[in-house]
């Protein structure tokens, strides 16, 4: 797919940089229209990804990348969509494989899909007060009580932060944008004692 195509199109969707595919930023208001014309008019039949990206330096904070296949010529798009007010349309009416990856983005990141047909969480339990994947939760996680009372009265057990295996993270002095963090030793763990 010519990258003009979609630019000349949709006249607000910004071409981004990309070395792997085509790569546009969209705003949520052109969100659906977008998905549509890929599937219907540049064969763009799969839903290949969807995933939610938190960026606390940026407004606004929340985003979301959508990978479409088009599964006949084996080609992707990228789209970039901004949460604005940590929201974004749902694409499940267009992709129905999107309702799960839209329900794990709202679970882990807090991101509203308007429109979705089943809200939920998907990996957390309804009640859980936080969303993992946010850059402000601690690696280890956070103790909270257990959900279900009468499994914790039985087992004497709450849910505790896991351990930390081996972090803080850290980038051995280089820049972390230039590589994995890795952790300081993780030769260690629960049955072997760290040295």
């Amino acid at each position: 797919m010519e990258s003009t195509v979609l630019t000349q199109r949709f006249p607000a969707l910004k071409l981004l940089t990309s070395t792997d595919m085509a790569t546009f930023e969209v705003p949520t208001t052109d969100l659906l229209a977008v998905v549509q014309f890929l599937r219907d008019q540049e064969g763009f039949d799969l839903l290949a990804d969807l995933c939610g990206i938190d960026w606390p330096e940026r407004q606004p904070r929340f985003g979301v990348v959508i990978h479409l296949l088009n599964t006949q010529k084996a080609q992707y798009v990228r789209l970039h969509v901004p949460a604005v007010n940590d929201s974004v349309p749902s694409i499940a009416a267009l992709h129905p494989g999107a309702n799960w990856h839209e329900r794990e983005a709202y679970d882990m990141f807090g991101i509203q899909f308007a429109g979705h047909p089943d809200p939920r969480r998907i990996l957390m339990w309804d009640s859980y007060p936080y969303h993992p994947l946010r850059k402000e939760f601690p690696l280890a996680g956070i103790e909270v009580p257990l959900p279900a009372a009468d499994v914790a009265e039985v087992t004497g057990q709450g849910v505790e932060p896991a351990p930390m295996m081996g972090g803080p993270f850290v980038s051995d002095g280089g820049k972390m944008s230039e590589g994995e963090p890795s952790g300081r030793d993780q030769s260690w763990t629960e049955k072997h004692p760290k040295r």
